[in-house]
């Protein structure tokens, strides 16, 4: 088959399938447990502010105490180690390795963190858009109601 002709297949495939854009918000398949997009629109944002909040809080009292523990674990016997190889390049090695580690660490609880203050910001600014927003909507007055 030549170019032109797979070309034109795939032309025609394409002409037969819905050519409107849209958006699809990252969800599952309606197939899959996921909700179906509105018949003949795109997909609806949702948030969960609750799930935010749980989430936020799984990292601040589970992650975060969790991964300063174990790095915290390797501090005594890392220096143990140093101490029994003093003289050698394993010392300097084992000393290097536990910079690194220590730095890793620190990284990583700055990427928790992080993580946790935008869960619990986007969960407050949703929650604020929504209240923001339903507070714009002034009931609308009669010009007939009092004559």
């Amino acid at each position: 088959m030549s170019f032109e002709d797979e070309w034109s297949t795939h032309k025609q495939a394409a002409g037969t399938a819905d050519p409107s854009p849209r958006t699809r918000l990252n969800q599952l398949p309606a197939e899959q447990g996921g909700s179906p997009a509105p018949a003949g629109g795109p997909g609806v944002l949702a948030t969960a502010p609750p799930a935010k909040k749980k989430a936020a809080d799984t990292i601040e009292n589970v992650l975060q105490p969790g991964t300063t523990k174990a790095a915290d674990a390797a501090d005594e016997p890392t220096r143990g180690a140093v101490a029994a190889f003093g003289g050698w390049a394993t010392a300097t090695g084992l000393t290097k390795a536990h910079e690194h580690w220590d730095d890793q660490v620190k990284r990583l609880m700055g990427r928790l963190n992080s993580e946790k203050t935008a869960l619990r910001g986007a969960s407050n600014l949703f929650t604020g858009n929504d209240q923001l927003t339903g507070g714009s909507f002034q009931p609308v007055q009669s010009k007939v109601a009092g004559l």
